[in-house]
């Protein structure tokens, strides 16, 4: 697939790439991606993983999994684990999974141990209080150390100084995004820049969740992304879509107008088989939005394909500089989920067709990238937001 990013449309300029040179105003047709190493280095993993994934807002899910006070979800944000917890209040604190007394994981058995192809993620739910397993401080659920066990004052146990560790938490059209590092935090608006403007009739927080795919993708996430910002691969790679949106496959997908949403072909108007649903489009959407397709890229890890009557959210799990779990949730309105001749078969099963053959192809990049020859690739004139991502990483490690 290829998408505008919310970062290209927000703080990025022309760039000269040293490695082919010209300048904005050149006839240049190419320029050169990222190195090869960068793709495939545990060096550069690990310095993404501090510049990039532990400072970014970064999407972990949905709030409706957080319904009632007590819930919480546990998460693997780059080998972090995470909780999201429902405060009585009503709103979402985020907490490192450590006991402050030894470290012990509040809620056991990391989603790293998890099966593959299991997302990294968990729901579950408190009662009442958050109790570590291993000694039972017992914990708030605003985090605050309420009590440890047979110790007080006198021991040394000062509860407004053993709090959990925070992490920061935000909200947006009813998805969940934690900040590791939420000092120094920026606000999450900052970071989703026009997204929230291009998509305002899509009622993103009324959603609901009908369906979920997860994938083990053995790519780097950098891959992932490069191959959902562009279109040049439609053609050869997705032969059933470019059915359904011709404009995929001309020119090789140059000139796509995403934020005015890209048409498919006469009399379709949804991404299914047929083109068509039984599923109501969504009643606030304009016109040209009824007959159209958008979809916007959201670094680090989360992307948006917005049909008329229903939104793929995924989210992007990086695991390495080899390995992206994506998760894939199909979100429709819950007026819809309730009828009941509901059935999201149709576009829950044209989705997973298309994305395991972007899977299969960014399997087959991540492979090549690791052949001796290899140093770097080349974006093509019609893959020019795909620079996005080696203008994004560029930025945050250039002062590493």
């Amino acid at each position: 697939m290829g998408y505008k990013s919310a970062v290209s449309a927000s703080n990025t300029t022309p760039a000269t790439d040293p490695d082919v040179g010209g300048d904005a105003s050149d006839d240049t047709p190419m320029e050169r991606t990222l190195p090869g190493d960068a793709y495939l280095s545990a060096d550069t993993w690990r310095r993404e993983r501090e510049r990039i994934f532990t400072r970014e807002w970064f999407c972990v899910g949905r709030e409706e999994s957080l319904p009632d006070r007590g819930d919480y979800l546990r998460v693997d944000v780059v080998g972090e684990s995470v909780l999201v917890v429902r405060d009585r209040d009503g709103s979402l604190k985020g907490f490192y999974n450590v006991c402050r007394h030894r470290g012990a994981q509040l809620v056991a058995d990391p989603p790293a141990e998890a099966a593959d192809g299991e997302p990294p993620c968990r729901s579950g739910r408190f009662r009442g209080a958050i109790v570590c397993p291993f000694h039972a401080w017992t914990y708030a659920l605003s985090g605050e150390l309420r009590q440890a066990r047979f110790l007080d004052e006198r021991h040394g146990v000062r509860r407004d100084e053993l709090s959990l560790h925070e992490v920061g938490v935000a909200t947006w059209g009813g998805f969940v995004f934690v900040n590791l590092s939420p000092a120094q935090a920026g606000p999450l608006e900052d970071q989703l820049g026009p997204v929230p403007e291009n998509l305002r009739r899509y009622p993103l927080g009324r959603l609901r969740t009908a369906r979920r795919i997860t994938y083990d993708v053995a790519a780097n996430w950098k891959v992932v992304a490069e191959n959902y910002n562009e279109c040049y691969h439609c053609g050869p790679v997705h032969p059933e879509l470019c059915e359904l949106v011709p404009a995929f496959r001309e020119d090789g997908g140059a000139g796509l107008d995403w934020e005015g949403g890209v048409p498919h072909r006469e009399g379709a108007w949804t991404f299914t088989f047929s083109g068509t649903s039984d599923r109501r489009p969504f009643p606030e959407l304009s016109e040209e939005e009824r007959e159209r397709h958008k979809g916007e890229l959201i670094y680090p890890n989360m992307f948006l394909s917005c049909s008329a009557d229903h939104v793929a959210a995924f989210l992007l799990w990086p695991d390495g500089p080899h390995r992206t779990v994506i998760t894939c949730d199909f979100l429709f309105d819950p007026a819809e989920m309730e009828r009941p001749e509901f059935d999201a078969s149709d576009a829950v099963d044209f989705w997973d067709l298309v994305n395991r053959q972007d899977w299969r192809i960014c399997e087959s990049v991540q492979r090549g990238m690791a052949s001796r020859p290899f140093t770097s690739g080349y974006y093509a004139p019609m893959e020019d937001y795909s620079l996005d991502i080696r203008r994004y990483v560029r930025e945050r490690l250039a002062d590493d």
